[in-house]
């Protein structure tokens, strides 16, 4: 299996990363939240300037596809017109900051985010790997402590907390500044580990390479005599919550008209899940392509871009997950990568399947980057799905 090249940092507006159907472009909404007026915005610039579909990121950012080198100056003035770029690269790269889409109006989220935002870029703002990032989550459901992050901002067993990602526990801030500041605190002891190399580097590798006997010790003060933090519960459900409507997307994909059409309805909040949530919507929003329903089978499958639209993917991945949406059992998750990075799902699944330059390798329980030893092409794994069952002969 050939080894893909991993980039090591994640693209932006400013920054935009080339792939198999031109550039792509992130926008990072502020506070995970896109007004109405933004995101009609952006509907009509992807589709003026890109090929019509968007992305949402698995850090519940927005990504705008097919822009081209001709039409990316264009696609920024529009982007800058609604207030959706950083000064320069260098802070769009360190705002990568995600939050929890369950905040209520009377929470501090917003202010925390506000706080964390100033913060990441003062002069004196740590600087960190491309991948480094940062999540709020104040509700109770800790929803986002299975989502990628570096640094968490939650809510502890006796109130806010502050933790890198693999840390047991966290230091406690009372205000919103206070919990910015010790952020980034930790982001500061972070670089001076010497655990960047070559601009990557995260915070759970470092800290699972600290010796068991001195991890707490070795924390900056204010951790070292730390709250717990709550266990994750969470699961994503399509359907209604107290701030609206939660609606799934097909691979976590889109068309500049459905976003759009999204956009008629209120004000909208990114998740890491494939999913957005409609503030306000009462009832399933009657939009093609939306899923609505809570046992919606391609619910139960995730793919990447796959080929052509990615160069490293080694065959296309969505049309072949879909086919085998059906089959998947209920409460078990299939990923089909189309290279062994898992751009789409880094984890183990209960099933994957890896392209390979035979065809698609199956694994059990395993993330992509396992090498697969036995090969099935497509057509043979939509013929007869049983060959995704069975036991496969992987290390």
């Amino acid at each position: 299996m050939s080894t893909p090249i991993i980039q090591g940092w994640c693209p932006g507006a400013l920054r935009p990363m080339m792939s198999g159907d031109g550039l792509v472009v992130r926008v990072r909404p502020r506070g995970g939240r896109l007004p109405a007026a933004q995101a009609a915005g952006i509907a009509a610039l992807a589709a003026r300037y890109g090929n019509g579909l968007l992305d949402i990121s698995n850090r519940a950012n927005l990504q705008i596809r097919g822009v081209t080198e001709a039409s990316h100056p264009e696609l920024i003035e529009g982007l800058h017109a609604l207030d959706c770029l950083d000064a320069s690269v260098e802070l769009e790269a360190r705002r990568n900051i995600m939050v929890s889409p369950f905040w209520e109006q009377a929470d501090a989220t917003q202010a925390v985010y506000d706080a964390l935002e100033t913060a990441l870029t003062a002069p004196d703002a740590p600087s960190l790997p491309g991948k480094f990032g940062f999540s709020i989550d104040l509700t109770g459901e800790n929803a986002l402590a299975t989502a990628a992050a570096d640094i968490r901002i939650e809510s502890g067993l006796n109130g806010v907390i502050i933790r890198g990602e693999g840390f047991a526990t966290g230091a406690p801030a009372t205000t919103a500044v206070q919990a910015a500041e010790l952020a980034m605190a930790l982001a500061h002891w972070f670089t001076k580990s010497g655990q960047i190399e070559n601009g990557r580097g995260r915070m759970a590798a470092l800290f699972a390479e600290l010796p068991p006997m001195e991890k707490q010790h070795r924390l900056p003060p204010a951790f070292q005599a730390a709250q717990a933090r709550r266990s994750a519960r969470y699961v994503p459900q399509i359907g209604l919550c107290s701030q609206g409507f939660m609606a799934g997307l097909g691979f976590g994909q889109m068309t500049a008209q459905t976003l759009a059409e999204l956009a008629s309805l209120g004000n909208l909040r990114l998740t890491p899940w494939r999913m957005v949530l409609i503030e306000g919507q009462a009832k399933p929003p009657a939009i093609p392509d939306l899923i609505t329903l809570a046992d919606d089978p391609l619910l139960r499958v995730v793919a990447c871009t796959g080929a052509p639209g990615c160069p490293q993917a080694l065959a296309p991945t969505r049309s072949l997950a879909a086919k085998l949406a059906a089959n998947v059992p209920e409460g078990k998750t299939l990923h089909v990568s189309g290279c062994a990075k898992g751009c789409a799902h880094s984890r183990a699944t209960d099933y994957t399947l890896v392209a390979t330059a035979e065809g698609f390798g199956p694994l059990h329980n395993a993330a992509p980057a396992v090498t697969p030893r036995t090969s099935h092409s497509a057509a043979a794994l939509v013929a007869n799905p049983a060959l995704l069952f069975e036991k496969p002969d992987a290390p």
